[in-house]
């Protein structure tokens, strides 16, 4: 008998402990929904689950809300009462907030589309990423994007006619518009970077051009260039996110270092090394009618963390500093290419903002100590060193402090809240009217250039 006894008590005990068990576990559910409404809605990190967050979300809350009710009604037990009670009103939490992001993000969308001076004037500085070109028309032919970030997801299913023939489209639409045409850029660096292969021939990295010895190194890297930009020309591509100029270093990177792995991609550590071999890739680039773009200044070499996840900044006495600014330097005087400002905080010379958004780096340092008259453009504003404070007030300083263009490309979604909030900032005078004028005139005065360089229709 006390056997049995016990034998119940213990199969007693397991049964409210799952009980309790899952109560947990449906809270922490709950709970970790509510978050993701309020605080990560569309968020980049999340955008795996893009297409079903929305409905996930409202299931979510409508189901919860829905049993808590019932089990409201049906609770003989206060303690039951007040726990069916809390489960309530934290899904109505959650389906209102679901609602109210969801509106609010649409509202934003519709008020970029609907065109206005505004986002117009502030819309052809953004290059972004995106789904399908259906969806990016209407924002090239409406003068409402400056360019396109041709990646990996655009070239699925695609030949190399068939992309040709829809940037083509897009491109006769914003001339038909009387607009300047797009940017298209590719993030075809070579080696693990090489995002449109193997729609296009896989080339090795640059710095795969170094085992082969001094002789003719330039002229090999020359080759290469010519080789890469001629296969991009044939897709409508007219402007590579490469060469990489940041140096090799041995500071040990960060173990979050998930994405930049500048260790993989540099070209080497000896910055006239990095100049000579990415001088003479840029001069093959042009010389196919590709727009070289030196990337991620100020260098990245030495930044132990990742600007896709986290901030960081970079503290170098002046002869580091110099050796990492020299092939930038020499570069963009010897071919003009375009520079890509990375996410990094230089403190001593701008303690609150990265180098992508910040007034002093961009107009103290490159305007008018360098001379740089090029373009600048930012790296993606989804990466989380930018992001986490606000992607538009981020697009709204990168504009302000001088930058010619700001890319969003992995999440296209967030494109819409940052030139709605960016546009916002121009008309209320948080955008320097004068700063961003004279970036205009860069841009048309770069398409003005690239038509007496390639000819009459060429590349453009």
């Amino acid at each position: 008998m006390m056997t049995r006894s016990l034998f119940h008590f213990a199969i007693f005990r397991r049964l409210r402990f799952a009980a309790w068990y899952k109560t947990v576990l449906a809270w922490i559910a709950l709970i970790a929904l509510v978050v993701v409404a309020a605080a990560f809605f569309k968020h980049p990190l999340l955008y795996f689950w893009r297409g079903v967050e929305t409905p996930v979300l409202l299931l979510a809350g409508g189901a919860g809300a829905w049993f808590a009710q019932r089990a409201l009604c049906g609770a003989a037990r206060r303690r039951n009462r007040l726990e069916a009670g809390a489960r309530l009103v934290v899904c109505l939490l959650l389906l209102g907030l679901t609602v109210g992001q969801e509106g609010w993000f649409r509202w934003q969308q519709f008020r970029v589309r609907q065109g206005d001076v505004s986002m117009v004037c502030i819309g052809r500085h953004f290059v972004v990423g995106f789904r399908d070109f259906d969806e990016v028309k209407p924002l090239a032919e409406r003068g409402l994007i400056g360019g396109i970030y041709i990646t990996a997801r655009n070239v699925r299913g695609e030949s190399v006619q068939s992309l040709r023939r829809r940037i083509d489209e897009l491109q006769a639409a914003r001339a038909r518009a009387g607009l300047p045409p797009l940017f298209v850029m590719a993030d075809q660096e070579g080696g693990e970077v090489s995002h449109l292969s193997p729609l296009i021939e896989p080339l090795p990295a640059l710095a795969d051009l170094l085992a082969g010895g001094e002789e003719n190194l330039e002229a090999r890297a020359r080759a290469q260039g010519e080789r890469q930009g001629h296969a991009l020309a044939t897709l409508g591509i007219n402007m590579n996110l490469a060469p990489v100029l940041d140096l090799k270093s041995d500071v040990k990177e960060d173990w979050l270092n998930l994405h930049t792995k500048i260790s993989r991609r540099a070209i080497a550590a000896d910055p006239q090394i990095v100049a000579r071999v990415a001088s003479a890739y840029s001069e093959g680039l042009i010389a196919s009618g590709i727009q070289p773009t030196v990337k991620h200044f100020p260098g990245l070499g030495r930044v132990r963390g990742d600007t896709h996840l986290v901030k960081a900044s970079l503290e170098t006495d002046p002869v580091a500093r110099a050796a990492d600014w020299l092939p930038f330097r020499e570069v963009t005087a010897r071919t003009d290419a375009a520079m890509m400002l990375a996410h990094v905080r230089l403190p001593d010379i701008d303690p609150r903002a990265p180098a992508s958004l910040s007034r002093p780096l961009v107009q103290g340092i490159l305007r008018e100590g360098w001379n740089y008259q090029g373009i600048l453009m930012t790296d993606d504003l989804n990466m989380m060193a930018v992001y986490a404070d606000g992607i538009g007030r981020a697009a709204a300083a990168a504009v302000d402090a001088g930058v010619d263009l700001v890319l969003v490309s992995y999440d296209h979604d967030q494109y819409y809240r940052a030139l709605y909030a960016a546009a916002g900032a121009w008309r209320n005078g948080g955008i320097d009217a004068g700063r961003e004028a004279g970036s205009g005139k860069r841009l048309e005065a770069y398409w003005k250039r690239k038509r007496g360089r390639d000819g009459a229709g060429g590349n453009d």
